[in-house]
């Protein structure tokens, strides 16, 4: 996985959900709070998705063949979204039914301690795994707000770890107030509340991650920065006359294609125009790094109700 993927942060958060995981489980237990079990099976879920996040991340490494011929950048983008569904089937669903059944069936908290004890040190270690993912996002996000980094990241890890942490710990403070406001008052409805704003919590984040994996997945182009960036490119030299029109799609998070429809003088050799294409490819590259692969169509630009230039014209540029 490229540096963009956020390996450290995802690792980070996969170590810190799996022990939070298990301390939960054991607060659960010999307390019986169902925000803490429905924390538990949060923190079960994301550390689950961290593996998953790594799993895509080396599948979309293996190369090209005959049957993906642009290789398998994508699988990042499709293990990004079943983390999205787990989240929410898993996370979100479960602890909405798990708080709706406490509201039900509510019962006394045993051990209140435990939980409180096993939330506050759960709060401090997610603060440090979120850290580690801002850390790491802030090394990529440039000038960019947190909205529009998860919005227009082409790499999907960190906005899907970085939101998974925020949910996280947000999921703790709910589950603190609920347990702690049953301690207090010996109403156990708090606790049943508590669960219900965790699951709600983890269906909306399900949901913007959906929504944004699912916009990858169909293919993104270029964002506007980059695509000055590939014009003005093309336009720096004197090879081309114009754009005539240009495509861009992102193949997986680090590699964009570029395809370019450019309009050539009519005279000009096909040597020439082999030479003039090869060089507006290296500047596209040096302009943007992530363009690997680069399709250029030379033609001969007409103006709209103008005549087309004569076809022998035409042909000399072809085969001269």
């Amino acid at each position: 996985m490229s540096a963009s993927g956020g390996t450290k942060a995802i690792i980070a958060a996969f170590l810190a959900n799996t022990g939070i995981a298990i301390t939960k489980f054991i607060a659960w237990f010999f307390s019986g709070s169902a925000s803490m079990l429905a924390e538990a099976v949060h923190s079960v879920a994301d550390a689950g998705n961290q593996l998953l996040l790594i799993l895509g991340g080396r599948k979309a490494r293996k190369a090209a063949d005959k049957e993906h011929p642009f290789g398998y950048g994508r699988e990042r983008y499709v293990y990004a979204f079943v983390v999205a569904i787990i989240l929410f089937s898993v996370g979100g669903i479960f602890s909405i039914y798990e708080g709706v059944d406490k509201l039900q069936h509510p019962h006394e908290l045993e051990n209140a301690w435990l939980p409180i004890l096993v939330l506050s040190i759960a709060i401090v270690l997610e603060s440090f795994s979120l850290r580690t993912a801002v850390k790491e996002s802030n090394h990529v996000r440039g000038r960019q707000s947190w909205v529009q980094f998860v919005r227009r990241a082409k790499a999907p890890e960190l906005p899907v770890v970085l939101l998974e942490d925020v949910a996280a710990l947000l999921g703790l403070v709910f589950a603190f107030l609920g347990v702690g406001l049953t301690i207090l008052t010996g109403n156990p409805v708090f606790d049943a509340i508590g669960t219900l704003m965790i699951g709600t919590l983890l269906v909306i984040v399900a949901i913007v991650l959906g929504i944004e994996t699912k916009s990858l997945l169909v293919g993104e182009g270029a964002n506007d920065d980059d695509v000055a960036r590939i014009a003005q490119a093309i336009l720096d030299g004197p090879e081309a006359e114009r754009i005539i029109h240009m495509k861009t799609l992102y193949l997986g998070p680090d590699e964009l294609l570029v395809a370019a429809k450019l309009g050539f003088t009519a005279d000009q050799r096909l040597l020439e125009v082999s030479t003039a294409t090869n060089v507006i490819e290296q500047r596209i590259r040096e302009a943007v790094p992530a363009a690997r692969v680069v399709y250029i169509e030379p033609d001969v630009y007409v103006e709209p109700n103008q005549p087309a230039p004569p076809t022998d014209a035409i042909v000399i540029k072809g085969l001269e």
